[in-house]
Formats: structure tokens, sequence, C-alpha cells
């Protein structure tokens, strides 16, 4: 079990990113957070599985035609035990 914070700039805000990251945490069993940021990046905790983990950072960073990411920077967390989902914060 791993925990990553990732703060990802580029086209992601106003163009379905968070609910794209939510969506593929839930299909790869992760939990975390993700929410928008005051300077247009958003920043994203993701925990789980460290291959499902990798799997999750491939999807978003190709993201889609209306998602791009430029750039993102990851750091190692210590693990939540008892967090239960990926969701939203507003």
């Amino acid at each position: 079990m791993k925990r990553y914070h990732i703060i990802v700039s580029g086209r992601v805000q106003g163009v379905g990113f968070r609910y794209f990251c939510v969506m593929n945490a839930q299909k790869f069993n992760l939990t975390g957070s993700v929410r928008n940021m005051s300077n247009g990046n958003v920043e994203i905790f993701v925990q789980g599985d460290p291959n499902n983990i990798d799997y999750f950072i491939n999807i978003i960073e190709k993201g889609n035609m209306f998602i791009h990411v430029e750039e993102y920077q990851i750091k190692a967390m210590p693990v939540i035990l008892d967090e239960k989902e990926f969701s939203y914060i507003y």
C-alpha cells in the first residue's frame, strides 16, 4: 500500500478532470481525494496498490480530448489506514 500527493498542471480545471480522476480511482480501487486549487492546478491524494496507482497516473497523464496535463509533481506520503473512498473536495 502506498500514498502519494500529486499536483497536476495544464488544462485541468473546467474540463471534468476531477470527475475523470474519481472514475479512474474507483476503477482501480484507490482511495484519496481530488480538489481544484486557486492557482489553476489540481491536487490529488491517491492511495492503494502501487501497480494500480501507476495505471491511474498513466491514465490521468494522458487525459482525454478536453484534459491536457502539462506536468505533475508527485511526493510519497504516509498511508492513511482508515480511508475508504476516493472523493471530491470542494
